[in-house]
């Protein structure tokens, strides 16, 4: 969840391991430090706060040497302190490493530790990994060996970079769930736990599996398992630009992904969707055909934002394939013994592909002898290389905590899914025209509504000073109330609940007064009077209403104190169309209440714990 950035080269590592640090800074984290050697000495710098408070200390303080490693940390095991900060050593001081995971069974190996006359000075497991490998070191005499000796008796998950004081020529990296990519220079190697941290200084980049370990040495490398199996490295080329992850004239990352959704849900759509044939075609899912035409039952599973789009997914593929879909939360679906058969198809939904719990569940899922697909947005990610096939989103990199561009892509692949599985079935030709049509007119859409920005951002002022909200939302709109909800509280801090409007009687209308915003999705469908009686319902009890309705609806206006208005689609489209205000508004109050909206407080990009 947090981030890692390691370097071994002829340059200096500092201004390296700091311009990585603050290109990891979207990931989420309490505090940051780096180490630094130079042949003989290690030099350690680590705080509680922002990067560049760390900056600051260390710019004016002598940090020479050519190889160094650096760390963003979300605190787990801990309290967020210069102490528990990264790096941590050993008990000599000789080794120094930084973690991203959970050693799970830290307090077994603490307690054996500490009977041998070890002490400890943070709170955390990352500290008695580094005394374990360190007294290890001592024995074997060698650092490698020591290194692949610890991890094998690890239990948990880890991200690595470690270096030795007594090999200034030597850098390594490990994973086991939690994500590592190599960098290769001209002799030069770099580590981070996200590619984003090193595409300034190389396109070329290897992508650690589970259990394997890398060797770095300014001429040279090699991969090998930590049980010492060499490895024949698998390169891949970045397939996005420096600038994508930088802000350019906007204010916040997220504003600016919010308004490249235009443009990214057309990039996931582009040579996918054959209008003239009602069809869609999805070309990383052709090893898996004839297993989806054969199939009884899906289950979409996600976590968060990804759970929302899988909500939409049921409705779009229950509807147009008329196949059974369930939609599970990851966290939770492999701890009940799920019911899980070898026809059904699983797909796990991840923007990033890291995404632990959501990887847990396809591994369950593959046990029990099911089909797994990903639908992600990060290229050469775990879930992409675990799953059976799956389909990229091509949104390009999301480095605002809070989804948007993304959750909008995934939307349009489960479109794509829905379309490519009901013409396999029952769908006509005029149904899949018109929903494909009406797909490639969404991009235009949204930025009819991206134009009606300062119009929301008027309504946030308004509200900006409330503590409570209510999203609804009937039919395949309800997700989007979810959705709605959760961006506000995540960037905001304000307290905000998604419910399926019919469900609002059943409880939450007891909230309702005239210090109440209410949100309704209220897009005209076929449910489109059930929703009007529910607005009634509000005002009634003088509740302050909030309408995404559909342009040219004057009916809303006469009962919504606002209305915001979204263009006309198919119907199963309209989350896509209705999810977009709501990002602006939670966008706007957020920035109104003085909100930090690309580094929200305890949340992280990329969930790699459990």
């Amino acid at each position: 969840m947090c981030g890692i950035i390691g370097y071994i080269g002829q340059r200096e590592a500092l201004p390296i391991l700091l311009e990585g640090l603050r290109n990891l800074e979207y990931r989420g984290y309490d505090s940051a430090g780096i180490a630094v050697c130079d042949g003989t000495t290690i030099r350690i710098a680590k705080r509680a706060g922002k990067v560049a408070q760390l900056a600051a200390e260390v710019e004016h303080g002598y940090f020479p040497g050519t190889l160094g490693i650096g760390h963003t940390r979300w605190a787990t095991h801990g309290e967020p302190t210069d102490i528990n900060a990264h790096p941590h050593t050993d008990a000599t001081g000789r080794i120094v490493l930084i973690h991203n995971g959970i050693v799970e069974n830290y307090a077994v190996l603490k307690t054996q530790l500490e009977r041998e006359g070890y002490s400890f000075r943070s709170d955390t497991d990352t500290e008695v990994l580094a005394v374990f490998i360190g007294m290890l070191y001592e024995r074997l005499g060698d650092f490698e060996l020591a290194v692949r000796t610890a991890l094998q008796e690890v239990e948990g998950t880890f991200g690595l970079a470690i270096l030795s004081r007594d090999e200034p020529d030597m850098l390594i990296a490990a994973r086991r769930g939690s994500p590592i990519v190599v960098g290769i220079g001209d002799n030069e190697y770099l580590v981070a736990s996200d590619a984003s941290a090193i595409v300034a200084h190389t396109r070329r980049v290897v992508y650690l599996r589970d259990d394997e370990i890398a060797i770095l040495h300014r001429n040279g490398y090699v991969t090998k398992t930590i049980g010492d199996e060499f490895i024949a490295p698998e390169i891949h080329e970045l397939d996005f630009e420096l600038e994508q992850i930088q802000r350019g004239n906007f204010p916040h990352f997220m504003l600016k992904e919010i308004f490249e959704q235009p443009s990214t849900f057309r990039d996931s759509i582009r040579g996918r969707l054959l209008i003239e044939q009602g069809n869609a075609k999805l070309g990383g899912l052709t090893p898996v055909a004839a297993k989806l035409r054969a199939t009884r039952r899906i289950i979409l599973t996600g976590c968060g934002t990804s759970w929302h789009s899988a909500l939409v997914g049921e409705y779009i593929i229950e509807q147009l394939a008329r196949i059974p879909v369930e939609v599970e939360y990851a966290s939770e679906l492999r701890y009940r013994n799920p019911v899980i058969y070898p026809d059904d198809i699983v797909i796990g939904i991840s923007q990033s592909g890291e995404t632990i719990d959501t990887l847990a569940a396809l591994r369950e899922a593959k046990l029990k002898g099911a089909t797994i697909l990903g639908i992600v947005n990060v290229v050469g990610s775990t879930i992409a290389r675990e799953t059976d096939a799956g389909v990229y989103l091509h949104a390009g990199p999301e480095i605002g905590v809070a989804s948007t561009k993304a959750f909008t892509s995934q939307l349009a692949v489960l479109s794509l899914l829905g379309l490519y599985l009901g013409r396999q079935r029952d769908l006509s030709v005029g149904e899949g025209f018109h929903l494909a049509y009406e797909l490639s007119r969404i991009p235009d859409s949204i930025a009819r509504i991206l134009d009606t920005a300062p119009a929301i951002e008027q309504i946030a002022h308004e509200y900006a000073d409330r503590s409570n909200f209510l999203y609804l939302g009937r039919g395949v709109n309800f997700p989007v109330a979810l959705e709605g909800a959760l961006k506000l509280k995540e960037i905001s801090y304000i307290h905000a609940e998604g419910y399926p409007a019919a469900e609002m009687k059943h409880g939450p209308i007891a909230l309702i007064d005239e210090n109440m915003p209410v949100v309704f999705i209220a897009t005209r469908d076929e449910i489109y009077e059930k929703i009007i009686s529910n607005v009634q319902e509000v005002k009634a009890r003088h509740g302050r209403i909030i309408a995404i309705a559909t342009e040219g609806d004057r009916r809303i206006s006469e009962l919504a104190d606002h209305v915001i208005y979204v263009p006309e689609t198919h119907p199963l489209l309209t989350p896509i169309l209705t999810t977009i205000p709501l990002q602006l508004l939670a966008y706007y109050i957020a920035v109104a209440r003085g909100c930090d909206v690309d580094k929200p407080r305890n949340l992280a990009k990329s969930v790699t714990v459990e």
